[in-house]
């Protein structure tokens, strides 16, 4: 199956606390969710065909769809998962990455851009009408600009959906403030990645392979700018393709670097197989994942270390 390409968008701010006030936007998913219902995630989705072209790419400040595309090492349509970052994220949480055409951020300030906004979302959310549309309509620009680049994930091969997902970090909007959508997710907060974290391990909170993985890599740094920086300093981002091998008769998840990943077979039964359930799967392999205390899969530099210890793949 190949996988569908989708973006994530790592939402940060600097919260109140006087030690290390990096703060994370997190959603949880709705409890009948098909896949991982009631895990914790950062805003995403799949790229739509509606986030990519001239139309949408002449809508967007800060960044062309050349520069981006060489960015993600693909040969045109990068720019598109950068939109989809941005649109999820608005679908999702209600923040809106964009800015009038004289370069004016959008705040939701004013409660008639707010209430309006809100209407335009909740028409996207019930597909009434186009993010494309709607931007056109506001007299919209999208500040892809604001998002950068972090980390690259694939779905392991083997699983009932597959996605082939960018991660990008970026500063909260000023002036605006978070509210889940009543679909998808059923709630929000803003919390610190080591709270997160923490609150995971004391079983308070569910989280998967890939959000336990990049929480661990943005918990490294104490403040939103601090991260940016890093971010924007980095070089090539590593793929990171978890593989599923038979153990036992059960299935375990490998990282790139874990012991046997890259054997022909890897640690399990040579050429075995077993019904696998992926959500299961995906679940128990984030709750062993959740001893790390440092990240396997780091995107953004350590200053001093510039990213030494990445694993490339892909």
């Amino acid at each position: 199956m190949v996988p569908r390409p989708a973006a994530t968008v790592i939402v940060v701010r600097d919260g109140p606390h006087p030690i290390a006030p990096l703060e994370v936007l997190m959603l949880q998913r709705n409890l009948r969710a098909d896949f991982v219902g009631g895990a914790h995630v950062f805003p995403g989705g799949g790229v739509d065909p509606g986030d990519g072209g001239p139309r949408t790419a002449r809508l967007c400040v800060g960044l062309g769809d050349d520069a981006a595309s060489a960015t993600l090492g693909v040969a045109s349509a990068g720019l598109a998962y950068w939109v989809a970052a941005v649109r999820e994220c608005f679908e999702e949480s209600g923040l809106l990455f964009a800015c009038r055409a004289d370069g004016t951020a959008i705040s939701f300030a004013d409660p008639g851009v707010a209430g309006r906004l809100a209407a335009q979302r909740a028409a996207l959310n019930a597909r009434e009408r186009s993010f494309l549309e709607i931007c056109e309509s506001e007299g919209l620009f999208l500040a892809v600009g604001a998002l950068h680049y972090f980390a690259h994930w694939i779905t392991p091969v083997g699983s009932s959906r597959r996605y082939d997902t960018r991660f990008f970090v970026a500063r909260a909007p000023e002036g605006q403030s978070p509210a889940h959508d009543v679909g998808e997710m059923v709630a929000d907060l803003w919390v610190r990645p080591s709270d997160a974290l923490e609150r995971y391990r004391a079983g308070e909170m569910e989280l998967i392979l890939p959000t336990i993985e990049n929480l661990q890599a943005i918990a490294r740094f104490p403040t939103a700018q601090e991260l940016l920086d890093a971010a924007c300093a980095a070089g090539e981002i590593p793929t990171v393709l978890p593989r599923m091998v038979v153990v036992g008769g059960g299935v375990r998840l490998l990282l790139p670097g874990d012991p046997g990943y890259d054997a022909p077979d890897g640690p399990g039964e040579p050429g075995g197989s077993v019904e696998i359930d992926f959500d299961v799967a995906v679940r128990i392999a984030s709750r062993a994942a959740s001893s790390e205390r440092t990240p396997r899969t780091s995107a953004a530099p350590v200053p001093g270390r510039a990213g030494r210890e990445r694993r490339r793949r892909g």
